[in-house]
């Protein structure tokens, strides 16, 4: 097809306010589409995101404040220094790593945070006796998360 043809059928697309020219001459087939996009649409779609995403926000907002005012009051909280799964025992057929009533030493191994399948030993950053645990073997914990309570 010559190129000033097509180049006048591409001008009458634009002008016409057609979305779509499809032509067969000679075995050769062209087609010429373009895209419309109005305000319209834009505003029927822009409010949409805003609407879903503030209630997905809210709650864990509130979940976090009543886990960790308790901590507070009791003692030293030790909190969890990545997102993983909280393991209390080094194997599932192990004894736990501390009770509440044990003593325990800087350093002392409290529990296994499991994140990304490597097993991160959390240790005691202060010296004194295990007060309460606050969360269940094998449950998934936030950063920053209140794990155990030291007096």
């Amino acid at each position: 097809m010559d190129l000033r043809k097509l180049k006048k059928l591409i001008d009458l697309v634009e002008e016409s306010g057609i979305s779509e020219l499809e032509l067969t001459e000679d075995g050769e087939k062209v087609r010429i589409s373009r895209n419309f996009t109005s305000n319209a649409a834009v505003q029927q779609y822009a409010p949409a995101p805003m609407h879903y995403s503030a209630p997905q926000f809210a709650a864990p907002a509130a979940a976090a404040v009543a886990v960790e005012a308790p901590a507070a009051e009791e003692g030293h909280a030790v909190k969890s220094p990545m997102v993983g799964t909280f393991y209390r025992s080094p194997s599932p057929d192990a004894k736990a790593f501390v009770e509440v009533g044990d003593t325990v030493a800087v350093g002392d191994t409290l529990c296994i945070v499991e994140a990304m399948k490597l097993l991160n030993e959390i240790e005691s950053d202060k010296a004194g006796v295990i007060k309460k645990i606050l969360v269940d073997n094998g449950q998934a914990i936030e950063y920053g998360e209140p794990l155990f309570i030291i007096g």
